[in-house]
């Protein structure tokens, strides 16, 4: 018998290509989603799930959470689309991300984390003159056409010419150029090799798109001295460790400030909100300052989104909820407890991760950057996430893919999970899915 999910995932594919709308939902059973409230999803035929994928990280605080959809239900209650001027939630919104983010001297907004990227980049081009992008292996900053290019390279492509797409220009590829995360040397290289060409060093501090690979200090703070020396834009992508990390995002942490920062993703706890914020020299190369880069969008600055991005802000500021406390206790028990488990069974693994985020590495040795996770166990990686998922712990079924703890999960939704993990990474051994592992009883 056909289950209710599938069935309606087979109307989706009638008249949507591959019946998503976007390549990553398409991951087998489950096929479709009935509805999500806090730490959990139920799928169409009532499987229940704790969720750890977070819609790739966009939920902080909670699925539904009733505090963001008041807010936005009082806003559209009074103002819709307007498409001209600007309102107070978009002063509100701005000043939020100015007072948080230590880069942000002004801020625009957008739709979409690709957006922004597109905005940095193409804003860094024009305040600089010049062509060139550079970028790192593994790091992702969207579907913009410029940036779409090396990130999980398989090995004879990596740090090649390795483009996400086709229908691509070969010039939109060739402009960016490939260095090597934590590899400062890697970078001096490629300036070397384009003096006074490179706009702009675009990164993931955290480069959570292969999991979470954290950046030596020397590394980032070389990064700045690199571009500050040649005079070359600074980006941090902080769509993904923004606001999940700490309130200003991961430069924040790290005491190291870009030039510009994009973010998104988590700011309106799953409202389509992002964003570009930098100096005010650099930004008021922007149109509506009277600069020459283009800005546009009607859906910028929306009303629904902008009461979203208020009403998590101030979620993630109010010292009584104490999320960053609460999700770094979460992560910490998390990682803890699966190294645990690896290393009773005698699985090769690195559990990697910070504040919320988790990762299981199938490996042995240090995880510094790209080269070292072609060592990964990608079999056993992306089977580890589908297993979990049928105990009812929902991790993206993917090798490399991070989990997110929100501010609903509980140390009982942790224990549980764990408990899984025990039970499926037990088995796995025994099945000799790891060359390393010991025999299980």
């Amino acid at each position: 018998m056909t289950s209710v999910s599938r069935r309606l995932a087979e109307a989706a594919e009638r008249i949507i290509p591959g019946g998503v709308n976007s390549a990553t939902r398409s991951i087998g059973a489950p096929w479709a989603w009935r509805s999500a409230h806090g730490a959990t999803m139920t799928d169409m035929d009532g499987g229940v799930y704790t969720d750890y994928h977070a819609a790739f990280g966009a939920i902080l605080l909670g699925h539904s959470d009733e505090r963001v959809n008041d807010a936005v239900t009082r806003a559209i209650a009074d103002i819709d689309l307007v498409g001209v001027g600007t309102t107070e939630l978009e002063v509100e919104a701005a000043q939020l991300i100015v007072d948080a983010i230590p880069s942000a001297e002004m801020v625009i907004s957008t739709m979409s984390g690709s957006e922004a990227t597109f905005q940095a980049v193409r804003l860094a081009r024009g305040a600089t003159g010049r062509p060139y992008i550079l970028k790192f292996q593994g790091c992702f900053h969207g579907s913009y056409d410029a940036l779409a290019r090396n990130v999980i390279s398989t090995p004879d492509r990596a740090w090649k010419r390795d483009p996400n797409s086709s229908g691509i220009l070969d010039d939109a590829v060739d402009h960016t150029l490939i260095a090597e995360f934590n590899d400062l040397a890697s970078v001096e290289e490629l300036f070397a090799l384009h003096p006074e060409q490179i706009a702009a060093v675009i990164l993931e501090p955290v480069p959570h798109n292969v999991g979470a690979l954290l950046p030596e200090q020397s590394f980032l703070e070389g990064l700045r001295e690199i571009t500050r020396k040649h005079g070359t834009v600074l980006i941090f992508d902080e769509v993904i460790s923004g606001f999940r990390h700490a309130l200003g995002g991961y430069q924040e942490l790290c005491g190291v400030t870009p030039d510009l920062t994009t973010f998104g993703k988590a700011m309106g706890n799953g409202f389509p909100v992002a964003g570009l914020a930098g100096s005010a020299e650099i930004m008021s190369n922007f149109t509506p300052t009277g600069g020459t880069v283009m800005l546009a969008g009607t859906f910028n600055g929306n009303a629904s989104s902008m009461a979203a991005a208020i009403a998590t802000i101030k979620v993630l500021q109010d010292p009584e909820v104490d999320f960053y406390g609460h999700v770094y206790r979460l992560g910490d028990r998390m990682r803890t407890g699966l190294q645990s488990i690896a290393d009773h069974l005698g699985i090769a693994a690195r559990i990697a991760g910070i504040g919320s985020v988790f990762v299981p590495y199938f490996l042995e040795g240090e995880v510094r950057g790209y080269r070292d996770l072609l060592r990964n166990n990608t079999e056993a990686n992306a089977a580890f996430h589908r297993r979990m998922i049928d105990k009812g712990s929902f991790m993206y079924p993917m090798a490399l893919k991070r989990n997110h703890i929100s501010l609903a999960h509980t140390e009982a939704h942790i224990d549980r999970t764990l408990a899984q993990a025990e039970d499926v990474l037990a088995a796995m051994a025994r099945e000799g899915l790891f060359e390393t592992a010991r025999a299980v009883a």
